[in-house]
C-alpha cells in the first residue's frame, strides 16, 4: 500500500512540474500563499504624468480625507529598512501600512514600499555583492508578499568620493532587473543636486537609467537659490536645470517634489507641517507666517500651482513629501496641483 502511495504522490508531482507556460522563482524565494509567477511579456514603463505622495507611517491615516487619495497616481509608504546583513526591518506600524494600502488600492493608486537608511548601510551592502544579492531578493519578495506595485529607493546619499556611484548604480540595476522581472517599477527619491561635490555626483546615468522614474527632493534648501524659502520656485528650475541638463535625466522619468510643512532658516531648522501652519493662522496665499515666535517659510497654494504649471511643462510629474502634513478640504496643496493641471479627482 506505501508503495502504491508513494508511486502516486511521484506522478502527481511528475504532472506538476509539467505544467506550461509557468515561471516561478527558486523555492527558497516562496513564501505560502503568495503567487510568484512572472508574468507574460515585456516589462513596459508607465510613461503618464505622476503625481505621487509619501506617506510616513507614523501619522495617523484616518486624518486623511480619502478624496485625497484621488489626487495620487503613487502612494510611497515610508519608510522599509535594511538591516547590514541584507535582511528587512519589520515594519514598525503594519495596521498603519494596511489602512493605506488598502485605501490606495481602492481607488486605483499604484503602491510602493520607500526604502531609506543609514549611509553606512547602505555603503556597505552596495559594495558586497553577496550582501547587495540578498538584499535585493529580499525587496523583491516584500513587494511580491505585499502585492506591490513598485518599490522606491531613498538612500541618503550615494556620494561619489566613498566610490557609491558605481556601488550605487550596481544595487539599481540589480533590483531594476528583478522588479521589472514581475513588472513591478524601480523608483528613486534624490538630492537635489544644485551644490557641487560628492553627493552631487553619486548617482550617475546608468543609476538613472535603471529607475522608471526619479522624485527630486527639492526642498530643505533654504539659500540654496538665494531664497529664504526652503523650497522656492527658483529652487525648483534649478533642481530641474541640474537633473535635465547636467545629469542627464530625461523628461519622462523627472517628477518635481515638493514640501507640505514649513522651516526656518535656523541651524537646525525648526519645521512644521503645513495643516498645523494653517491650524496656527497661517494664509494659504502665502508662503511666510510667524508661529510661537518662529518665522516659517513654506510653499502656499499660488506657489504649488505655478510649480505645477513647470513640472508639467519641463517634467512629468509631481511629488509631495507628506501626505498626512497636507491639509485636507478647499486648501490642499495636492488639490491645488490637480487643479493647476486640470486634473478630476
Amino acid at each position: 500500500m506505501k508503495k502504491i502511495i508513494y508511486t502516486s504522490l511521484i506522478l502527481i508531482a511528475g504532472l506538476q512540474s509539467c505544467k506550461k507556460n509557468v515561471n516561478w522563482v527558486a523555492d527558497d524565494y516562496k513564501t505560502p500563499g503568495v503567487s510568484y509567477e512572472v508574468p507574460s511579456g515585456a516589462y513596459v514603463a508607465d510613461n503618464n504624468f505622476k503625481i505621487v505622495a509619501y506617506y510616513a507611517e507614523a501619522n495617523e491615516p484616518d486624518s486623511i480625507a480619502d478624496e485625497k487619495y484621488k489626487m495620487i497616481t503613487h502612494l510611497h509608504y515610508a519608510f522599509a529598512y535594511p538591516n547590514s546583513d541584507g535582511t528587512i526591518k519589520a515594519l514598525t506600524k503594519p495596521a498603519n501600512f494596511a489602512k493605506v494600502m488598502k485605501k490606495a488600492k481602492d481607488n486605483g493608486v499604484k503602491r510602493a514600499i520607500s526604502f531609506s537608511g543609514t549611509e553606512t548601510i547602505y555603503s556597505a551592502i552596495a559594495a558586497d555583492p553577496i550582501l547587495r544579492s540578498k538584499l535585493v531578493k529580499n525587496i523583491i519578495k516584500m513587494a511580491l508578499e505585499n502585492d506591490l506595485d513598485g518599490i522606491d529607493i531613498d538612500w541618503e546619499y550615494p556620494r561619489s568620493n566613498l566610490s557609491n556611484d558605481i556601488t550605487y548604480e550596481a544595487f539599481m540595476k540589480e533590483l531594476s532587473v528583478g522588479l521589472h522581472k514581475y513588472h513591478k517599477y524601480l523608483s528613486a527619491a534624490v538630492t537635489a543636486g544644485v551644490y557641487a561635490g560628492g553627493v552631487k555626483d553619486g548617482i550617475n546615468k546608468a543609476a538613472i537609467g535603471a529607475t522608471d522614474f526619479v522624485n527630486l527632493m527639492a526642498y530643505d534648501g533654504a539659500g540654496w537659490s538665494g531664497d529664504s524659502n526652503h523650497s522656492s520656485y527658483k529652487l525648483a528650475e534649478d533642481v530641474l536645470n541640474v537633473w535635465l541638463n547636467e545629469k542627464g535625466l530625461p523628461k519622462e522619468k523627472a517628477v518635481l517634489g515638493f514640501p507640505a510643512y514649513g522651516k526656518d532658516t535656523g541651524s537646525p531648522a525648526k519645521s512644521m507641517t503645513y495643516r498645523n501652519l494653517l491650524i496656527k493662522g497661517a494664509s494659504p496665499d502665502q508662503n511666510s507666517f510667524t508661529a510661537d515666535g518662529v518665522l516659517y517659510y513654506y510653499n502656499g497654494v499660488p506657489l504649488v500651482k505655478s510649480k505645477a504649471i513647470l513640472a508639467k511643462t519641463r517634467a512629468n510629474g509631481m511629488m509631495v513629501w507628506e501626505f498626512y502634513q497636507d491639509t485636507n478640504g478647499a486648501n490642499s496643496l495636492l488639490k491645488a496641483a490637480n487643479d493647476a493641471l486640470g486634473r478630476t479627482y
